[in-house]
């Protein structure tokens, strides 16, 4: 009965709805859509290439989440943080994902290791290269892979929301250092990895998170 039963979940046809908040997360996560950046709900049905009532319902989560806003005439944009934004983020940020970090570090395997240690390297080359969507898409899987180990879904959908309301400023943070002064402290974190250091690992993850959040509020003051 057990496995009948998973077998149909795993064959469950995806609701269009989530597909289109996916592929909608995906784009302001990644840079696709920047912060101030208009666009219309019927540019974003085409856009997902999906129908208007999934693409409502994506944004209406999103927006809930504080992903996104709604300006009228059937607008939305990705918010602009302001300093005062950025420092609740930061505190929430700094509190739940080294917690997530210690978490996962008891769970973690070989082959956990292995896969984040491929990953990390296709970070590498997106930094030598400068190709910012793919720094930012793989640096969330850097980061999320390592974090569901903890298996702590509470934690973990709370560090997905601070990464949809903090994401699209690190893209302007890209277009305006480059590449090179992106926060990278995942060969520390991966050595950590190896010899089982909890503290190390959790102290190198934090320090790429303050990374991050120190470049995009020198990025806000000077804008």
């Amino acid at each position: 009965m057990t496995d009948q039963f998973d077998t149909s979940e795993r064959h469950r046809k995806v609701p269009s709805h989530e597909i289109a908040y996916s592929k909608l997360r995906d784009l302001i996560l990644f840079g696709q859509l920047t912060p101030g950046q208009s666009v219309t709900i019927q540019g974003l049905t085409e856009t997902l290439g999906t129908g208007m009532t999934p693409v409502r319902e994506a944004i209406r989560k999103l927006t809930a989440e504080g992903a996104l806003a709604f300006q009228g005439n059937r607008r939305v944009c990705v918010p602009c943080l302001d300093l005062e934004q950025l420092d609740e983020i930061a505190f929430a940020r700094l509190a739940i994902e080294p917690k997530l970090v210690g978490m996962a570090a008891v769970n973690l395997t070989d082959q956990r290791v292995a896969d984040l240690s491929v990953i990390d390297e296709a970070i590498n080359a997106a930094i030598q290269s400068g190709d910012v969507s793919r720094y930012l898409e793989h640096n969330h899987r850097f980061h999320f892979s390592l974090y569901k180990t903890a298996e702590a879904p509470v934690l973990l959908s709370i560090a997905h929301s601070l990464w949809l309301r903090f994401g699209p400023s690190l893209r302007i943070v890209c277009g305006r250092f480059g590449t090179v002064s992106l926060p990278d402290r995942h060969r520390q974190a991966l050595a950590a990895m190896r010899n089982r250091d909890i503290a190390v690992l959790t102290s190198a993850m934090q320090q790429d998170i303050q990374q991050g959040i120190d470049l995009v509020r020198q990025s806000i003051s000077e804008s």
